[in-house]
């Protein structure tokens, strides 16, 4: 990949779409004393960056006499609303395999996106199943795989959002930091090659979910490696193994400017960029905002900062989840098992206990555990996160029995 092949796939990408604005944030430049440059490729046409990709390649495979092949992806996301949408611009026939779970909103998203040249073939309960059929079908027709991020035409794909920045910055302005989210990787490979002799090394950094941090636990080990598990709440960049070209492409950096981000503060900025800003994010779009949110605010101040916002494509059905994550996160909200005695006023001298802000949001009998007590499950928001310190200091001199599990992994999971 070289600057002049990325700035001919950005060339050839205005026949399908305008540049993604890039916008400076008034909002969280005053909050961190910086220049906040937003690259919103959340409103690309399939709202993220995916578009990209799948567009440099078709034209490339078309161009070396594929076109009158079907092109087949396996995606229940992002990827595949860009790979339907490129397949209509083109004329193109394609497959797209998701999983028999993937919710029905998406499935209707990209058949309306590539109307009229996809088809969609609902297979398996887990992607890799969805994967194994996709492969087998290209085998099968001879046809063509998209891949979703490890593939040189991908990652050049991604990088003309690099080539857009650099020419929507006002002139002679170079970033001091560049903010990139990582899935599979292909963004950030394509971005910092483009940038490379530009932006230094050091001025990148990378946010990834802490549930997935399949780039840093590779650079850690100095080769790809492949997670046993993956928190799935970030979908969009939930991915067990980094791609290898991308790997290849990143394995310079630190470990240290891959920042993993808790999934609970990830709810915080996509609450805070949707109630302040009308702004719509995806839990990967908004990684590279949480990651400024947790620097040093002396260390960026005054700086140049440009974040890649990469995608909106955002369940509405998920933000009661997203709000009880963050409120959990910023230390409003908390559940609690209470051992409450069986006996006439119990419950009046509990409620006694609460605070002026304190609210009861649930209130659960689960069950006797012996003759004179029972097991409550209690969950409770307040204002301010100083106060569940008077509340636990208030259970405490009452002599009752209780047990915080806010951040019990196991017994959240269970109960709540």
């Amino acid at each position: 990949m070289t600057r002049h092949d990325v700035e001919g796939a950005e060339e050839a990408m205005r026949s399908l779409f305008p540049a993604t604005p890039l916008q400076l944030n008034d909002h969280l430049s005053a909050r961190y004393g910086a220049d906040i440059w937003l690259k919103r490729e959340d409103l690309s046409p399939v709202r993220s960056y995916k578009i990209r990709g799948a567009f440099n390649f078709f034209r490339k495979a078309i161009a070396e006499g594929a076109g009158g092949k079907t092109f087949v992806c396996a995606s229940a996301g992002n990827h595949a609303q860009g790979f339907a949408f490129v397949c209509r611009h083109f004329g193109v026939p394609g497959v797209v395999f998701m999983p028999v779970t993937t919710p029905q909103q998406k499935i209707d998203k990209t058949r309306m996106f590539g109307a009229g040249f996809i088809t969609i073939e609902l297979v398996g309960d887990f992607f890799d199943q969805c994967y194994q059929a996709a492969r087998d079908h290209v085998d099968a027709i001879g046809g063509v795989m998209v891949p979703p991020f490890d593939h040189a035409d991908i990652i050049e794909g991604q990088a003309t959002v690099a080539a857009e920045i650099m020419q929507q910055l006002p002139e002679g302005t170079v970033p001091d930091m560049v903010v990139l989210p990582v899935g599979g990787g292909g963004l950030a490979a394509g971005i910092t090659g483009y940038l490379d002799g530009v932006v230094a090394k050091s001025d990148f950094v990378f946010a990834e979910p802490a549930g997935a941090p399949s780039l840093r636990r590779s650079i850690e080990a100095g080769q790809v490696v492949t997670l046993a598990k993956v928190d799935n709440f970030v979908d969009g960049a939930a991915v067990a193994r980094i791609g290898d070209l991308n790997f290849a492409a990143l394995k310079a950096f630190s470990p240290d400017q891959v920042r993993l981000m808790p999934e609970n503060a990830i709810c915080v900025t996509i609450q805070e960029m949707l109630n302040v800003e009308g702004v719509v994010l995806e839990p990967a779009g908004a990684l590279s905002l949480t990651a400024i949110a947790a620097m040093d605010r002396e260390a960026i101040k005054g700086k140049t900062i440009v974040a890649v916002v990469s995608g909106g494509n955002f369940d509405f059905e998920r933000l009661p989840d997203v709000k009880e994550r963050a409120m959990r996160h910023a230390g409003l909200k908390k559940y609690f098992i209470l051992r409450l005695a069986q006996r006439p006023g119990a419950l009046r001298d509990f409620l006694n206990l609460l605070g002026p802000h304190d609210d009861i949001a649930r209130f659960e009998y689960l069950k006797k555990s012996a003759r004179n007590f029972g097991s409550i499950l209690i969950g409770i928001e307040t204002t301010a996160p100083e106060n569940f310190a008077t509340l636990v200091a208030n259970f405490e001199k009452a002599g009752m029995g209780f047990e915080d599990i806010t951040e019990n992994e196991i017994l959240a999971n269970l109960i709540i």
